[in-house]
């Protein structure tokens, strides 16, 4: 099922001024021009991909956490260690956004020297869809892997369970090729508490059993996971659930674990971790060869016999990029929701929402 959410009520806005209106929006909340611009870009790119529950519909609730002194502003991260090629911060609940860009920054900087290079964050703040950051190094040629959890939140029980120990962790990864790259974002639970709450609240329920209540009874309600008393299952269901829970695990060991900070540290609020580990081909087999067998690969799926229903087999980012296009050539598609989720914010500083086109 896609991960964006029902758009029956959606028009499209041009990119540029929505984009316009978000980053000012974001100045006006407290944010430095350069950090709003990373945390605007990361919320409409979801939107422009069709991750649309990671996009806009979440800004105001941003500027919630800023009120409340849930997402930090001020100041820097923190080194905690630096090795050349493995760095751990301390995010001090700064906007994840910004956060991941400037361990991109670094990894960049150092990738020639290293051939790997990783970063850890620790207790940073929301991160957005992992996805968005993805094209910045694959355009370079760079393999990248991407994921983040949340050390003080759950939701996701480990398979045969009932109570949820784990958020949905996410793990992306990047993939050159001669043509356009993978790029692949999934998550370790069917679905995630973002869009569970958004199905909630529209009286939705899930299109199939998804959750569990505090019995560890099957359901499709997400109203089980929104009252705190039940949970998600993980990829794989009440089937094969123990792969979903598997992939929980490395990702919670990457980024906690590795972090040296975590679930047992006992956080609370909006605290997220993350690994960021950049790979130059080149330092292996080399780029070239990595080029040709990740562009076989990706033309081998392409060219592959669809089965009755499927019109071509795609690989991870095609839609992504398909949708992508769409956007710029004829604006960015908007549900009703976020438009007036934005317009009080937009009233705010004396202005408007842009009309749709």
């Amino acid at each position: 099922m896609p991960n964006d959410l029902k758009q029956n009520t959606a028009s499209r806005y041009d990119v540029d001024a929505v984009r316009d209106l978000t980053h000012r929006l974001f100045v006006a909340s407290g944010m430095a021009e350069a950090v709003a611009l990373d945390v605007t870009e990361c919320l409409l790119t979801a939107d422009m991909m069709g991750h649309s529950t990671h996009g806009l519909i979440i800004a105001p609730w941003y500027f919630e956490e800023i009120g409340r002194g849930g997402m930090n502003l001020e100041g820097t991260y923190e080194v905690r260690s630096d090795r050349g090629g493995c760095i751990a911060w301390n995010g001090r609940r700064l906007p994840g956004a910004w956060l991941i860009n400037r361990a991109i920054d670094v990894a960049l900087e150092r990738i020639s020297d290293h051939g790997v290079v990783t970063v850890t964050i620790a207790d940073g703040h929301h991160t957005g869809a992992l996805a968005t950051y993805l094209p910045r190094l694959t355009e370079r040629g760079l393999l990248v892997q991407l994921a983040c959890s949340g050390p003080a939140s759950g939701g996701v029980a480990p398979f045969g369970g009932t109570r949820g120990i784990f958020t949905p962790n996410p793990l992306s990864a990047g993939i050159p090729s001669r043509g356009d790259p993978i790029l692949l974002d999934i998550s370790c639970s069917i679905t995630t508490i973002k869009r569970s709450t958004q199905l909630a609240e529209a009286g939705q329920h899930y299109p199939g059993v998804w959750a569990l209540d505090a019995d560890g009874n099957p359901s499709d309600d997400p109203q089980v996971l929104i009252s705190g008393e039940g949970s998600l299952l993980p990829v794989g269901g009440l089937d094969h659930g123990h792969k979903g829970y598997a992939m929980a695990l490395l990702v919670e060991a990457l980024t906690q674990g590795l972090s040296g900070v975590g679930r047992k540290d006992g956080l609370s609020g909006i605290a997220m971790n993350t690994f960021l580990q950049v790979i130059d081909p080149s330092a292996f087999g080399g780029s070239e060869a990595f080029l040709d067998e990740a562009t076989w690969l990706i033309d081998a799926c392409h060219a592959n016999p669809p089965r009755p229903g499927v019109s071509k087999v795609r690989v991870p980012g095609d839609q992504a990029r398909s949708r992508m296009a769409k956007a710029r050539q004829s604006g960015v598609l908007l549900d009703q929701v976020i438009v007036a989720g934005l317009e009080p914010y937009a009233e705010k500083i004396g202005t408007a929402f842009p009309e749709p086109i």
